[in-house]
């Protein structure tokens, strides 16, 4: 299931309950802003990735909107002046990009679930001035179809994703963009893993990370025993790259259905999140969760039970910094609009504080998006709708 089929339709809540919605001062008021709202026109709508940030300035990207309604790579001030830098056309370049933009040496690297020369999306590179540049198209085939995620590098500046479909037998695949040796010579892709029949994962919508080895770890948000996803680990000897399973979710009180990644800590832990399952079981909000490594294998335990009602959780990689863990949830909170919310280790146990509950009204509605910090301590995200236009916003918020 891609995330796009999981929110409630645009344009469905009565005119009385919006107006109420618009008239409930938001929770955190003195903290939360909207720095931008999005209108749907040739500035882009429905940004799913959240921010990336650059010399000061954030970028991002919107799924539709812009000139062709293929969707933009914006850039935006902090005081939120907001300029559409690149337009899809829908064509070779791609279209609908759904991730989040990786910065390296002078450009900012993304994919599009869409678009290309064979319509199964592409990775794409763009300078900060707009500069769009195919890396690769993916064909449908064996190589992959429609990634939904970002990109991760390793040292020599490769660059490492996820897609959603296609692969060997059509349940996704891992993939690396090998750099050309050469000035103006081509990327080269190659397949690392495709899912199977399911039981070894399926149809990861997050990206990946890497560990200090060149391992490469990630999630599905489906397949394994249970049907509801899996941590797995890719483990190269020689040329060979081997998957394996470090944990199978069952949609009760460990979560299930993850579309995030998992991310490291300082000591070698993994952490992630799940959009489903958690203290309600199969009708809990998700869980964010750590494993960790020993010589016996990993251990999962949850950390926290997320509070909302079926795929309402944490759908981009979590934020963590000292020690803490930042994260936006999907359509949990009083209003089933989405929240912000930090995660914070006390002795044993963790605390939970919702930032920022978002009403569905002008303050945005549906957040998707990752957190990012910015020189003064503020946490900069998007949700997908809500906002003056109801094409989503650019909001900011103080922990």
């Amino acid at each position: 299931m891609k995330p796009e089929s999981i929110q409630a339709p645009k344009g469905t809540l009565f005119p009385a309950l919006v107006t109420l919605l618009l008239l409930i001062p938001f929770a955190h008021a003195q903290t939360f802003s909207v720095v931008y709202n999005f209108t749907g026109g040739s500035d882009g709508a429905d940004s799913t990735a959240g921010l990336t940030v650059v010399s000061g300035q954030f970028y991002g990207t919107t799924s539709e909107g812009g000139t062709h309604g293929y969707g933009v790579v914006f850039r935006i001030s902090p005081t939120g002046k907001e300029s559409a830098i690149y337009n899809f056309t829908g064509g070779a370049d791609g279209a609908t990009p759904e991730s989040g933009l990786l910065y390296n040496a002078g450009s900012l690297y993304g994919t599009t679930s869409a678009g290309g020369a064979s319509k199964s999306g592409t990775v794409f590179s763009i300078t900060p001035l707009g500069k769009e540049t195919v890396l690769y198209s993916f064909t449908g085939g064996v190589d992959g179809s429609g990634p939904q995620s970002g990109l991760v590098k390793d040292s020599m500046g490769n660059l490492y994703g996820t897609t959603f479909s296609g692969g060997a037998s059509g349940n996704g695949t891992v993939f690396e963009l090998i750099r050309p040796k050469t000035q103006g010579g081509h990327w080269i892709e190659r397949v690392l893993y495709s899912f199977g029949a399911g039981t070894d994962g399926a149809n990861p919508v997050a990206g990946v990370t890497l560990d200090n080895s060149g391992n490469v770890y990630g999630t599905t948000s489906a397949g394994g025993t249970y049907g509801y996803g899996t941590v797995f680990e890719l483990e190269k000897s020689g040329a060979v790259w081997a998957e394996n399973i470090l944990y199978e979710f069952q949609l009760q009180s460990d979560g299930g259905v993850p579309y995030t990644s998992v991310v490291f800590d300082a000591s070698g832990n993994l952490y992630g999140t799940t959009t489903d399952g958690g203290a309600g079981g199969e009708d809990g909000g998700g869980t964010i969760f750590e494993m960790t490594p020993s010589s016996a294998g990993w251990t999962f335990h949850v950390l926290y039970g997320l509070p909302g009602w079926g795929i309402s959780g944490s759908f981009r990689n979590i934020l963590m910094k000292a020690g803490k863990i930042y994260a936006t949830t999907h359509c949990d909170g009083s209003y089933s609009a989405g929240t912000v919310y930090e995660l914070s280790p006390s002795g044993s146990t963790w605390t939970y504080t919702e930032l920022y509950t978002f009403t569905g009204g002008t303050d945005g509605q549906y957040s998707v998006s990752n957190l990012v910090f910015d020189q003064l301590g503020n946490l900069w995200g998007t949700t997908r709708y809500g906002g003056a236009h109801n094409w989503g916003v650019v909001f900011k918020v103080k922990p």
